[in-house]
């Protein structure tokens, strides 16, 4: 099909590119209609990988990248096979602790890593190690001296200054850093040889509530099949609920509330908390398999060197009760609208010619279960990621109407930075900082795969001040979104939405990748930053690049 063009705003590089400025292509509205109806119509029932559907999406995309004017990215084919497992645990037993024995689900959640057909753990001795941190650049290490063989870890969620006000501190203050996700505890507890790692929530540092954990963490878990079968992970990993933590403690003795200040300070040294932790289930354990989609617009001077795209093409399927007329979660905005601009940034990339360097345009799969096809291409990447210049990941596009403003999650970590500014000044636009920065939302989509890796990414939203009404506006608009439609059957296409918005974002997007795209210059991670020293390492092993 072709079509038609909406209009788009000069192209201004970022200041670090000797590049002339020069007027790109029109960035295509009506191709982000046609995708974003097609991926979330009835037919591709919910895009989930492993499905019909998700089979459908992977076939309708890699065919609109071809016509986008893009190449196979992974040598002749457009795929990368991400092969997947899923584990479903039943039978638990009760999580006892000393003569405490703690309820599934109500007090306490736990999953396997390992695809093993029961997990067992028996009198493990239960060790509270803080916040679960090892950062040698900022002076912390809460398992110094420790050794954890056969041990559970009991772990605090977040980092230690969390509840500060501002943005200052040893670990950013409010702002989160990638040791306060669950994910890095879990994985610092398996490199310490813990048995199990069980993190205890609280509301306020976790960002969400105890129903949250309680319905993520029970039923069937989807993982990145790494073909070790999980040799790696701990036995089990979990969490717990707070009053549940406050009942451990006290059997051991001890004010939680005291034992949470004492960790929050430097030279914090674990504690050993005399109990024996003991639980057991049965796994149920499930081989599939789905693909990520690449293209590329191979580069004109420096063809191995590239500048990512990333967005999830991936939804929930059907997810509805079985009394629901409509079962089918369609993912509209998430991440049909983010999948879209994947095409229409193609298209016009290609339309303005390569740049210096590749574009790489790399749907993910599997993004709903935990970042898993994105996890998948960072540990197997097509392309070396000490030749990645850094990227831009688009998920959920709002389509609220032009906003004077963008939202910048992860903000103030890299030289990105100043590409963001010059191409932000090219559209008169400002940058609004995360409004939540502990709930650590640069840490929780695709781009922290490649980001943990040492590739420095973008992670910009939508506006929250629009041009017709204002922050008011923008806030009340957010809430509907996230409280009608999110994740559920209501997030469907609709003929009405007002475009405005999702086209500056697409021409900021366009400006930024072109920007990287045409610079000689490697972006890194500022100094101190968690990333720093993995991407220092990344570039001192490579003979050329960055």
């Amino acid at each position: 099909m072709i079509r038609k063009f909406a209009p788009a705003a000069l192209l201004a590089l970022a200041a670090c590119s000797t590049t002339p400025v020069q007027e790109p292509p029109q960035i295509s509205l009506e191709t982000m209609q046609d995708v974003t109806r097609t991926l979330s119509s009835d037919a591709f029932e919910g895009r989930e990988p492993g499905t019909p559907g998700g089979t459908r999406t992977t076939q309708y995309l890699a065919e609109e990248f071809r016509a986008a004017g893009l190449q196979p990215g992974n040598g002749t084919s457009w795929l990368q096979e991400v092969p997947l497992v899923e584990i479903t645990s039943s039978n638990f037993a009760p999580l006892t602790v000393g003569d405490l024995q703690l309820e599934h689900g109500s007090q306490w959640v736990g999953v396997s890593y390992p695809q093993v057909e029961r997990t067992a753990i028996a009198d493990s001795e239960l060790v509270f190690v803080g916040y679960g941190i090892n950062a040698s650049e900022r002076g912390w290490n809460d398992y110094a001296g420790l050794d954890m063989e056969g041990k559970t870890a009991l772990i605090l969620v977040n980092d230690p200054d969390y509840a500060e006000e501002g943005l200052e501190g040893p670990f950013n203050g409010r702002a989160m850093t990638y040791y306060g996700r669950w994910t890095y505890k879990y994985e610092e507890a398996a490199r310490q040889g813990a048995t199990a790692a069980i993190i205890i929530h609280e509301e306020f540092p976790a960002s969400y509530g105890w129903n949250v954990v309680e319905g993520g963490w029970t039923g069937a878990q989807a993982y990145a099949d790494t073909g070790d079968g999980g040799a790696n992970a701990t036995d089990m990993n979990g969490w717990i609920q707070a009053d549940a933590a406050r009942e451990i403690f006290s059997a051991a003795g001890m004010d939680m509330a005291e034992m949470v200040r004492a960790a929050s300070q430097p030279g914090f040294t674990a504690v050993p908390l005399q109990l024996d932790l003991s639980t057991s289930f049965d796994n149920a354990v499930r081989r599939f398999s789905s693909n990520n989609v690449i293209g590329v617009l191979p580069g004109t001077q420096r063809p191995t060197e590239y500048v990512l795209h990333t967005a999830h093409w991936d939804h929930l399927g059907r997810c509805g009760a079985p009394e629901d007329e409509d079962q089918i979660c369609n993912g509209a905005v998430d991440n049909a609208t983010g999948t879209a601009a994947l095409v229409a940034l193609a298209q016009a990339h290609a339309a303005a010619g390569p740049t210096a360097r590749t574009q790489v345009f790399l749907a993910v799969t599997a993004e709903e279960s935990g970042l898993l096809g994105s996890e998948y291409y960072g540990a197997n990447p097509v392309f070396p990621l000490d030749r990645t210049v850094g990227g831009v990941n688009i998920d959920a596009l709002y389509v609220l109407g032009e906003a004077q403003d963008v939202t910048v999650i992860g903000g103030g970590k890299s030289d990105l930075d100043s590409y963001l500014a010059t191409a932000l000044a090219a559209q008169g636009r400002s940058a609004t900082p995360d409004s939540a920065p502990q709930a650590g939302r640069y840490y929780r989509s695709d781009h922290f795969s490649l980001a943990k890796r040492g590739v420095p990414m973008f992670y910009v939203k939508s506006g929250q001040t629009l041009v017709e009404g204002g922050s008011e506006a923008g806030e009340a608009a957010y809430l509907d979104y996230n409280t009608n439609r999110y994740h559920a059957a209501g997030d469907e296409y609709s003929d009405s939405w007002d475009w405005a918005g999702v086209m500056q974002d697409l021409d900021l997007y366009f400006r930024l990748a072109r920007a990287l795209g045409e610079t000689g210059d490697w972006p890194n991670w500022n100094a101190g930053d968690e990333f720093r020293s993995i991407r220092d390492a990344s570039c001192a092993s490579a003979s050329t690049g960055c």
